[in-house]
């Protein structure tokens, strides 16, 4: 196949102009921020680095994450802190709610930690605050971006069935690289995770990084993968190293490799297909509810 540009990371001082993002600023952003730190909320916004926080705080829109910002897995990419967490707030739920009722959120977009150490995984929570989301503001759609239940389908099922619109799981990355970039992940189990989900009756989505030296054939292969495992919506965008510490960047893929991915995304039967350098997993998420 004809291989579209890279970008070699040699010279890591410089990032291509593409991956310049807006800084965060305005009333929005100032009042999302209060109402954050008021209701002592996470977001894998802030526990994440994503370049997009400026843009959609500023809009009014925030990814909330529940179960606490420690999590029990050591993922090589991700900037949550990682360590034993605290037990869990069981008046998560409400302060979520009520947080985004006061934000007048049209789509909410939820995620959390792992937490392996729990039985349940975290299932409960995540059905209560769905839950709580929909009775305080009946008129939000939600999606939830939920962690690998280590074949513990009875918390998939209790996780997934509480009214949300959307289901999200994310493969991150290319079935090679799971032992590197994934460690206490498995490839197929993430897979029959979405497969699960879609015959639950739920709209799937996942997402992948590109630029941790994944081919583009391998990548190829992981679109066909979710396709086959009845995937609705994916997410492709750049992987950004968030310290030292992380799994380096391998390859600023250009823009045209992206848009390439997206046209073939939707040619092998994918519903909607958002491919970009700087796309993240809940960017542009209202998008996906209907699609």
């Amino acid at each position: 196949m004809i291989e579209l540009p890279v970008v070699s990371t040699e010279q890591r001082t410089r990032r291509p102009d593409w991956l310049r993002v807006k800084l965060p600023i305005g009333e929005n952003f100032k009042k999302v921020r209060s109402l954050v730190d008021e209701y002592k909320l996470h977001t894998i916004c802030q526990s994440g680095n994503c370049p997009n926080m400026g843009e959609c705080w500023g809009e009014g829109t925030a990814t909330f994450m529940i179960l606490g910002n420690v999590c029990t897995r050591s993922c090589t990419f991700c900037a949550v802190a990682t360590g034993r967490p605290n037990e869990y707030d069981t008046d998560e739920p409400r302060r979520v709610a009520e947080a985004i009722q006061l934000m007048q959120v049209k789509h909410a977009v939820l995620t959390s930690v792992n937490r392996d150490e729990l039985k349940d995984k975290g299932a409960e929570i995540w059905y209560q605050t769905v839950k709580t989301v929909k009775e305080v503001s009946p008129k939000t759609t939600i999606e939830t971006l939920i962690p690998d239940t280590k074949s513990n389908w009875e918390a998939l099922y209790r996780m997934i069935s509480a009214g949300q619109e959307v289901v999200s799981h994310n493969m991150e990355t290319v079935e090679r690289l799971y032992r590197n970039v994934r460690p206490q992940a498995k490839y197929a189990r993430s897979l029959e995770q979405i497969r699960r989900t879609k015959e639950y009756g739920q709209r799937t989505k996942s997402g992948i990084m590109l630029g941790l030296g994944e081919t583009q054939d391998e990548v190829l292969k992981a679109i066909d993968d979710l396709v086959e495992n009845g995937l609705d919506i994916l997410t492709l965008g750049q992987y950004l190293q968030p310290t030292k510490m992380h799994h380096e960047v391998i390859e600023f893929i250009h823009p045209d490799t992206f848009a390439m991915y997206r046209e073939k995304g939707l040619r092998r039967g994918l519903k909607y297909v958002e491919s970009g350098p700087l796309v993240r997993s809940s960017y542009h998420a209202e998008r996906h509810v209907h699609v």
